[in-house]
């Protein structure tokens, strides 16, 4: 079954204006029929509101061929989804943040653009319907003012370590062995198939006189011409540039310590015989190695006057406008885009692989030059993605370690979140009611 799981603001119920306000926002207009089922600190749910959320969720899951629990185990967790979002309001509220006046307006005009009104024809609108502008304004700010609390204080409580920084760039560096390339130059004292004993040690004491010549500084080239029986002694026992997954194994081992000019201080026994290795070159392709991208976005905030869906559409006509030529994409972000980014024209910068969400990634990296992604939701809102450029950058140590740390804080993201709602939850008054009989 599929668990009531949401991110604050982005699961939240979309109304038409038609219906005016969520309950919370209009507390002066009560429906008869409406009662209250939970307050929380100061704030209201009641049970229409409850219901308005049961049938979002039953027709998000018919969408997407959900299974859902019973009714009552569904209208509990929808009942508790909505306690969380009340708690997180007034934390927001009373948290000090402040929030740009631009910032606002913009998240206004997207209401406007979606119900097809100006801003002048939304505030018409609204009177008609008996929606005070005033709270409509306030709940919207509310709603972006959760969103920039969430990211603070949660990203507040991720704590990372400089071992488990070690442990990811270790295993980011396991991960990639295959995809480092070596150039190798190898002294080989063969050892015939099933030769007995005096004649293995024969042949390592010839091995070992050559690695005894390395160790006083002869050139390795000229003891591999005089000694070693590979094809490649010719050429100074030079292998030639490969491939991590095309050298064995023993060589990879071997090796992986080295530095280039470094040779192996003990013998390798294989199948073949008696190795000496030395590394003429290391070519780091694998995890710090990186592209990265330089992309832009257009982010709308889904809300309780903004429907995820409805900010799909939204972004697919943008998409349709830039496509046509006839609007661009800096135009659209500066005028639509609910992040910082929107006076760059929404450009991000560039960034390194693990520092967006990754479903934000996921869709960034399947585009090509210029192309234009599809919407794209993330716990952020629905993102329309562009890239500009790509580079292959070598990240130095420091570089290095600041990838591995966004990727921790990506994945420590959702605990740190859970235990934040927990902690407010348990600070919060919560007081659930009965229907009237």
């Amino acid at each position: 079954m599929t668990p009531i799981r949401h991110w604050p603001c982005l699961a939240l119920l979309s109304l038409t204006l038609a219906a005016g306000l969520p309950a919370h926002a209009q507390r002066s207009a009560p429906r008869t029929a409406d009662y209250i089922v939970a307050i929380v600190n100061q704030e209201l749910v009641t049970a229409a509101e409850l219901q308005q959320r049961m049938a979002q969720v039953r027709e998000n899951a018919r969408r997407s061929n959900a299974q859902l629990p019973p009714d009552e185990e569904l209208r509990r967790e929808v009942l508790d989804a909505l306690i969380d979002e009340r708690v997180i309001i007034t934390n927001a509220r009373d948290s000090g943040m402040r929030l740009d006046d631009a910032e606002l307006e913009r998240a206004m005009a997207n209401v406007a653009a979606q119900n097809q009104l100006t801003p002048q024809q939304l505030r018409e609108r609204l009177r008609r319907e008996g929606i005070d502008y005033a709270r409509f304004r306030r709940n919207i700010r509310d709603q972006l003012l959760v969103e920039r609390t969430r990211e603070r204080e949660v990203q507040g409580r991720i704590r990372i370590t400089d071992s488990e920084v070690d442990a990811w760039l270790d295993k980011q560096r396991a991960a990639a062995g295959s995809a480092t390339e070596f150039n190798l130059a190898q002294v080989l004292v063969i050892v015939p198939e099933n030769a007995p004993a005096n004649v293995v040690e024969e042949r390592r004491a010839r091995a070992e006189a050559a690695l005894e010549r390395l160790r006083k500084g002869e050139a390795f080239d000229a003891v591999a011409r005089e000694v070693s029986e590979d094809t490649n002694r010719a050429k100074g026992g030079e292998i030639g540039l490969r491939p991590a997954s095309q050298l064995p194994d023993i060589f990879v081992n071997a090796v992986s310590p080295l530095k280039a000019g470094e040779f192996t201080p003990t013998l390798l026994r294989s199948s073949a015989g008696f190795h000496v290795l030395k590394v003429l070159a290391r070519n780091e392709t694998g995890a710090f190695t990186v592209t990265q991208t330089r992309a832009r976005h257009v982010l709308l905030r889904p809300s309780a006057q903004l429907s995820q869906e409805a900010a799909i559409r939204r972004l697919q006509e943008f998409k349709r406008q830039i496509a046509a030529g006839t609007r661009t994409f800096d135009q659209i972000a500066r005028d639509n885009s609910e992040d910082g980014s929107a006076a760059q024209g929404g450009d991000l910068g560039w960034v390194s692989p693990g520092n967006f969400v990754p479903e934000f990634e996921e869709a960034m990296n399947a585009l090509a030059l210029n192309g234009l992604s599809d919407p794209v939701v993330s716990r952020f809102g629905v993102h329309l993605i562009q890239v500009m450029e790509r580079r292959k950058v070598t990240l130095d140590a420091k570089q290095q370690r600041e990838q591995a740390r966004s990727a921790l804080r990506e994945q420590k993201f959702e605990e740190a979140y859970l235990e934040w709602v927990r902690e407010l939850r348990a600070r919060a008054y919560v007081e659930l009611r009965e229907p009237p009989q």
